[in-house]
């Protein structure tokens, strides 16, 4: 999801990579850009992905009814590591599309699929 919004086309397909291996299809992450209308996604994973997306995106910001619904599925530790994890994917996110690291073919399927 960040990697998407940042434009990074080698942390999409990084990522990509890992969530397969942890077992997320690859029709999971196809359908990360609309994930609010899909359900593929639990609750708990759709409110993380809001915040991920609040976080990244200037124009949004984290709103307090965000917040509010984000901690009824995460305690304060779990959010604080879910805002280090966010904010370090911004970082090597905005890092590589910046600097225009390409993709690198860590995930094949990624090719398959240029919706990613």
């Amino acid at each position: 999801m960040v990697s998407q919004i940042n434009s990074c086309s080698f942390c999409v397909d990084i990522s990509t990579q890992l969530l397969q291996k942890r077992g997320v299809s690859l029709e999971k992450i196809s359908k990360l850009e609309n994930f609010e209308n899909e359900s593929l996604f639990t609750a708990k994973e759709k409110i993380a992905l809001s915040y991920a997306e609040a976080i990244t995106r200037y124009d949004l910001g984290v709103s307090p009814d965000l917040f509010f619904n984000l901690k009824k599925h995460f305690n304060d530790d779990e959010i604080v590591e879910l805002t280090a994890l966010i904010g370090y994917q911004n970082l090597s996110s905005k890092f590589n599309a910046a600097l225009d690291i390409p993709s690198q073919g860590f995930c094949l399927a990624l090719k398959a699929n240029s919706s990613l």
